[in-house]
């Protein structure tokens, strides 16, 4: 059998058949504020090994400025749809007007996260598979962040992370000059003294 194959060259090793890719890297474009928005979410190691608290950030990607963010003791689609929804809601985003960008974690490809958009009218974005450069607004941010003189390398406790987040989020978007934006920041006007406009949805412990 495998000679008469061979002779009408119809044997090929598997792994050199080409297959079809059903992902197409997004187009990521924004024109104007709450047209496009980026989020994910991110690990803050906790006080001892195997510890961790977990940040998530929703920004808006034509002017970099950070929406909304929990510091909360789990990933879970129920709180990124909480933080989501309330995001939506202070920023009065109309249906049709806004896209919301995000990674294939668990809690962003989430049935409740998606029907709520739908709900919502918001249209949703993902990156490809195991491609992290197709959310690099939401990756720089992090990496803006983990690598700011503030950040500890350990937190003692969820309140303590809270505690340093709310000053650095005021930091980035009131005094952070962003090279992706021509070294302006993402809000005009100087830092408030955190007790402006809120920025944070805080999950219970």
């Amino acid at each position: 059998m495998y000679r008469l194959v061979r002779a009408a060259s119809e044997s090929t090793r598997r792994h050199d058949i080409p297959r079809p890719n059903a992902y197409r890297k997004p187009e990521l474009l924004a024109r104007r504020p709450n047209q496009l928005w980026s989020w994910d979410i991110t690990k803050l190691k906790g006080p001892t090994t195997w510890t961790s608290f977990y940040l998530y950030v929703i920004i808006d990607v034509f002017s970099r400025y950070v929406v909304g963010w929990m510091i909360a003791p789990r990933e879970s689609a129920a709180l990124a749809e909480e933080l989501i929804g309330v995001c939506c809601a202070r920023e009065g985003i109309p249906p049709g007007q806004l896209t919301i960008h995000a990674d294939r974690g668990s809690a962003m490809t989430s049935k409740d996260v998606a029907a709520l958009l739908v709900d919502l009218g918001v249209a949703k974005s993902h990156s490809r598979p195991h491609m992290s450069n197709d959310n690099p607004f939401s990756e720089a941010q992090f990496k803006t962040v983990k690598y700011h003189p503030s950040t500890p390398d350990r937190f003692g406790c969820i309140a303590d992370a809270r505690a340093w987040a709310q000053p650095l989020v005021a930091w980035y978007n009131y005094a952070h000059h962003h090279t992706g934006l021509a070294l302006l920041t993402p809000a005009p006007g100087s830092a408030p003294d955190c007790s402006g406009r809120p920025l944070i949805a805080t999950a219970a412990p």
